[in-house]
């Protein structure tokens, strides 16, 4: 995992934007948001998962940064 796309990751967030995987993949080129997730999580940073469904069933996670402290 590149700090850019941590940084990228942690940008939009801060920003507001609710993040998806496909949002990552389309941004900053990852396959892996939710690695990143962890990683800003591990340093304190209040990330809230969202649970999707979509129309056929299948899930995947959408992700928000929380104001205020863990």
């Amino acid at each position: 995992m590149k700090n850019t796309q941590i940084a990228w990751v942690y940008d939009q967030l801060r920003k507001g934007r609710v993040l998806t995987p496909m949002a990552a993949m389309d941004g900053c080129g990852t396959m892996r948001l939710a690695a990143i997730i962890h990683e800003l999580r591990n340093r304190l940073i209040n990330i809230r998962t969202i649970p999707v469904k979509t129309k056929n069933g299948s899930k995947y996670a959408s992700y928000k940064m929380v104001k205020g402290n863990k």
